[in-house]
C-alpha cells in the first residue's frame, strides 16, 4: 500500500485500510488485533455482532465497517454496532438509517454504494442515479455522507470503474473513495481510493459460508 500511494504520489498515511474480517476465525482475527490492525469490514450484521461485540467491550479504538447489503429490518443494529456504514444504496434505507440514529443517538458514517457496472445482481446505485441520490441522502435524510464505495465487475478492468467512481465523487464534494481489495488495490490507490478494503491477502482463504 504504502508503495502503491508513493508511486502515485500520495501519502501512505491518507490511505486506510480496512480489514475484511467476514467468515474468519477468532484466532486469525485476534491475531490482526495483536498485530495493531484497528479497522476492520463486515459483510452481515449479526456475523459482526459475533466477532465484535466482546472486543468492543475490551477495545475503545476499534472501527468498523459494514460493507456488505444492510437490510433495513437490520438499520438500527447497524447503527448501534459499526462506525461506517459504506453500502447505503437506496431511499428505504436511508430512511431507516435516519430513523435509528435519531432512536439511537448514534451516527456512524455513511457511504454511498455505486453499481459502476450496472450489474443486475448487485447492490448498489447505478451512475446515473447517483447524483440525485447523494442529494437525498444530504437533503432530504441528513445523514453524515463521507464518501462512495464500488466493487467492479469481476471480468472488466477495475481503472475504469475507480475513475468513475473519483469522477461522481468529485462532482459532489464527497473526499473518500472506498475501492480496492486484495487483487486490485495498487490500481485503486492511484485513482484515489482513500479506504481499500482486504481480507484474502491478510487472512488468507476465507472459511466457507
Amino acid at each position: 500500500m504504502a508503495a502503491a500511494a508513493r508511486a502515485a504520489g500520495r501519502q501512505p498515511d491518507d490511505i486506510t485500510l480496512v480489514a475484511v474480517s467476514k467468515q474468519q476465525p477468532r484466532d486469525r482475527i485476534d491475531a490482526m488485533l495483536e498485530s495493531g490492525q484497528r479497522v476492520f469490514g463486515e459483510n452481515r450484521v449479526q456475523e459482526a455482532q459475533t466477532h465484535w461485540q466482546a472486543h468492543r467491550a475490551q477495545r475503545d479504538d476499534l472501527c468498523l465497517h459494514l460493507i456488505g447489503p444492510l437490510q433495513t429490518n437490520k438499520a438500527r443494529d447497524a447503527v448501534r454496532l459499526f462506525d461506517v456504514i459504506e453500502t447505503l444504496d437506496r431511499p428505504k434505507l436511508a430512511a431507516a438509517l435516519a430513523r435509528a440514529m435519531d432512536r439511537e443517538g448514534r451516527r456512524p458514517d455513511v457511504f454511498v454504494q455505486v453499481n459502476t457496472g450496472e450489474e443486475p445482481q448487485k447492490a448498489g446505485v447505478i451512475p446515473g442515479e447517483a447524483d440525485a441520490f447523494i442529494a437525498a441522502v444530504r437533503g432530504d435524510y441528513g445523514l453524515p455522507l463521507k464518501g462512495l464505495m464500488c466493487i467492479p465487475p469481476v471480468e472488466e478492468e477495475p481503472a475504469m470503474h475507480f475513475a468513475l467512481l473519483r469522477k461522481i465523487a468529485r462532482r459532489n464534494g464527497l473526499d473518500m473513495l472506498s475501492m480496492g481489495m486484495s487483487h486490485d488495490f495498487e490500481t485503486a490507490i492511484a485513482f484515489g481510493a482513500t479506504h481499500v478494503r482486504i481480507g484474502t491477502a491478510l487472512f488468507g482463504q476465507r472459511q466457507p459460508s
